[in-house]
């Protein structure tokens, strides 16, 4: 895992190998994705929730351009406790909350909105296709908010209403979803 931009550049973690439980995004796809998100978002006024947060790379990239206000949630404790240890690593505790939770779970009881909302859950979970319905039926965007899926070639949400656009690296797809205005 590698910090691609801002104040921690170049900055390398090394998670677990045994039994993790995650499978982090490769720096060609996040790269591409920081460079979207870099033209169209300021960072340092941005509230970021980070679903599935695994390896919590999402969460420290944004730290590191900027975001004072990251939420992270993941359920598995080892990938909690990691984020934990690189957000002390880094002096960056202040800046991220770590939720060791089920995301659906905790979708449903957060009353809090987000400016900006990134799901990398793992390709094979059986519920994927609902987490985009999830995030707009329960209210966590904001209304300028940007919503943004990780999600492979077996999945496709060009239909979903809230649909703005994808973009594609490999095997790596990226849905962004957004308020849009009634027709």
């Amino acid at each position: 895992m590698r910090i691609i931009g801002g104040k921690f550049k170049g900055r390398r973690f090394h998670p677990p190998a045994d039994n993790w439980p995650t499978r982090p995004t490769t720096d060609f796809a996040k790269e591409g994705l920081f460079n979207i998100l870099n033209n169209r978002l300021a960072f340092e006024e941005l509230k970021v929730l980070d679903l599935f947060g695994g390896t919590g790379t999402h969460s420290t990239e944004f730290i590191s351009r900027g975001c004072t206000e990251v939420t992270y949630v993941d359920k598995f404790p080892a990938c909690a406790a990691f984020v934990k240890k690189i957000a002390q690593d880094l002096g960056i505790s202040d800046h991220i909350r770590i939720v060791k939770a089920d995301v659906f779970k905790f979708m449903e009881t957060t009353p809090e909105q987000y400016d900006y909302i990134f799901a990398g859950p793992p390709y094979a979970l059986p519920r994927i296709d609902e987490i985009p319905d999830l995030v707009f039926q329960h209210g966590l965007l904001t209304e300028e908010g940007v919503f943004v899926m990780e999600h492979n070639p077996n999945h496709s949400y060009r239909q979903h209403p809230h649909f703005a656009e994808e973009r594609n690296y490999g095997k790596t797809i990226f849905s962004f979803f957004a308020n849009l205005p009634k027709t």
